[in-house]
């Protein structure tokens, strides 16, 4: 039995040691160049969209349930995002700007399911040629590429700004948050949802915590976190904000997504090897990643933060 596996096993050990190596040829948050090349790299691979689909961020799990279906959970999100923010309020043909839109998959729910008309911005050209490729003619979404800390829009042109699990990315989150609430009309909406650490001031990490953080950041072309008090007070004390800002951290309701995210390769794998033998390398390369963000979530490391606010 053990000659018949042992060219698999040896096959299996290839590939893990070229992930190994790989891996140390880290995404180092270097400019908001690095973030566009990673976001480049991971949309013309075709990886994470034929494993995942059109949704890249973590699903919602009503009362942490894990029986759901991993894709189900992401548009899920989408649905619990817009209902907690009070997105659904507005009227249809509405003006909604998706800040780090991917390849659209937030925008069109956005725009299929509740009629606003949106635009999403990523930094990423490869992205917005897959958003744009993915969308139905017709469907009121448009996509460009834009540096989210640099937005070229006049100020108040949007009944409401949505941003899922970009903020990450940015390195001056004070500029991240003032420029979307400049380009939110009065009394306009504002939903975002990120990853954010626990406060680190006040509860310094750990030795083993500061070696999983620096992971964290290097791994997937992150700056810095901030904790979601942080986050909530750059968005209070901000001339363009009500100064009513409410936030949660959802990680009892998305925590699942990190073992499903793995799990998806493991129900798929003809999509992996449909991509070629490279794809392989790819996902073993991100599997210790998508590990340490799942303990880091689960030991309160990190808290997924949702923020709502009005303009």
């Amino acid at each position: 039995m053990f000659e018949l596996l042992f060219p698999f096993f040896l096959i299996f050990l290839l590939f893990l040691v070229l992930a190994i190596i790989w891996r140390k040829n880290a995404r180092k948050y270097i400019s908001s160049g690095t973030v566009a090349s990673a976001y480049d790299a991971w949309t013309q691979d075709k990886l994470l969209e034929r494993l995942w689909g059109e949704h890249i961020h973590l699903g919602f799990y009503p009362s942490g349930q894990k029986n759901i279906d991993f894709r189900e959970a992401k548009v899920q999100f989408v649905h619990e995002l817009v209902k907690w923010s009070g997105l659904d309020k507005l009227p249809q043909g509405s003006r909604i700007l998706d800040v780090g839109c991917g390849i659209g998959g937030s925008s069109r729910i956005l725009a299929e399911y509740y009629g606003f008309n949106v635009t999403g911005i990523t930094i990423s050209q490869a992205q917005v040629k897959r958003a744009r490729e993915l969308t139905p003619d017709g469907l009121n979404c448009n996509f460009q590429v834009m540096d989210a800390l640099d937005l070229k829009f006049e100020d108040g042109s949007f009944d409401a700004v949505w941003s899922v699990e970009a903020g990450a990315h940015m390195n001056n989150k004070t500029r991240f948050a003032d420029e979307m609430l400049r380009i939110l009309r009065p009394g306009g909406f504002f939903a975002l949802a990120d990853w954010n650490s626990r406060d680190l001031g006040a509860y310094p990490p750990s030795f083993f915590e500061k070696l999983v953080l620096k992971q964290l950041l290097e791994q997937w072309v992150h700056p810095n976190f901030i904790s979601i008090n942080e986050f909530s007070n750059l968005l209070r004390s901000n001339e363009n904000s009500s100064g009513r800002v409410i936030s949660e951290n959802w990680n009892y309701y998305t925590n699942p997504s990190w073992y499903d995210s793995i799990i998806e390769g493991i129900r798929r794998p003809f999509v992996i090897l449909s991509l070629g033998p490279f794809a392989i390398v790819k996902s073993f390369r991100e599997i210790p990643t998508i590990l340490l963000m799942n303990w880091a979530f689960r030991k309160g490391l990190m808290e997924f933060g949702v923020y709502k606010c009005r303009g």
